[in-house]
């Protein structure tokens, strides 16, 4: 079941952690960064480039929360589509097909908060992918 919720605005001008804490990983569709990590969970800001998307995909070991700060972000969960603006947020159970858009013309900038047993970068199964990457290689969403 998707869930959305709001947010306060004070979340998205909150100070953005200094570049020098995490190395930003590009993908064909944006970048990543990872904020924080510890046990059982992963922090990432998450930036998707106008009209791009992610793969349609799946994580055995992890459930996500996704906040987004700026843009509009289209959401397929467990095949229902939702539109969420800033400071809105839903939630991806684990073993749940999902996928993020940007359908807008700025970038969409979102925090993931991903939690599990394993959150490593292999931990994905595709199911369609715009890029043409293999259905379980390791390059993250």
């Amino acid at each position: 079941m998707t869930q959305v919720t709001s947010h306060p605005a004070s979340m998205a001008t909150s100070s953005p952690v200094s570049a020098s804490i995490a190395a930003t990983e590009l993908r064909p569709w944006g970048s990543f960064t990872i904020l924080e990590e510890g046990r059982g969970y992963k922090i990432k800001r998450i930036e998707v480039k106008p009209g791009h998307r992610l793969s349609l995909q799946m994580h055995h070991h992890r459930s996500e929360h996704w906040i987004v700060l700026s843009g509009t972000a289209r959401v397929l969960c467990d095949g229902q589509e939702l539109t969420l603006y800033n400071n809105q947020s839903t939630y991806v159970p684990q073993c749940t097909q999902h996928r993020l858009e940007n359908p807008g013309v700025i970038p969409l900038v979102l925090i993931e908060v991903q939690n599990g047993d394993y959150l490593g970068e292999d931990d994905i199964v595709r199911f369609q992918d715009d890029y043409n990457r293999q259905p379980n290689s390791s390059a993250a969403s």
